[in-house]
């Protein structure tokens, strides 16, 4: 009965390790980021600096996820998401931000030429507005890279 009992034991113990390994398998997958489309980020534009100690980093309110990267690196822009970038003089490269859930997102010190990609899905038109609020810029997801001076775009709403 002892033996029975011990195999049983072992038998029960390999059940739940091979499906723990199942389990765990998909918790492994890539980031979301990955499932995206790449991109390389623009060269710095004409007359960028290092670093400035006057200048201020671009953000945007509600604030979204960002990353940094410099002129040449990849990015990904992940299914469901507008990605745009601009360049961020207080560490000399460009910020990234991606703009996930629907919302009007109001941009402060965003300056200069920089790019935005729509991956967006569900047919979703999004909009850039100027000072006065009025429309500069509508759009729906065409999975092209565009570039866009930020100087006049005062907010986004991705949907």
């Amino acid at each position: 009965m002892r033996d029975t009992r011990s195999v049983m034991g072992l038998l029960g113990a390999l059940v739940v390790a091979s499906a723990a390994l199942f389990v765990a398998g998909p918790a492994q997958a890539a980031p979301r980021e990955t499932a995206g489309h790449v991109h390389v980020l623009p060269a710095a534009p004409a007359g960028a600096t290092a670093r400035s100690a006057a200048a201020v980093s671009p953000t945007s309110s509600p604030a979204v996820r960002t990353a940094h990267g410099n002129p040449g690196d990849p990015y990904t822009c992940a299914s469901g998401t507008l990605c745009a970038v601009v360049w961020d003089p207080t560490t000399g490269d460009y910020k990234q931000f991606f703009f996930y859930n629907c919302a009007r997102y109001y941009l402060s010190d965003w300056n200069g030429t920089g790019n935005f990609y729509d991956a967006q899905t569900g047919g979703v038109t999004s909009y850039f507005y100027g000072q006065s609020g009025n429309v500069l810029r509508s759009f729906t997801p065409d999975f092209t890279n565009h570039d866009q001076d930020w100087g006049p775009v005062w907010s986004i709403r991705n949907c």
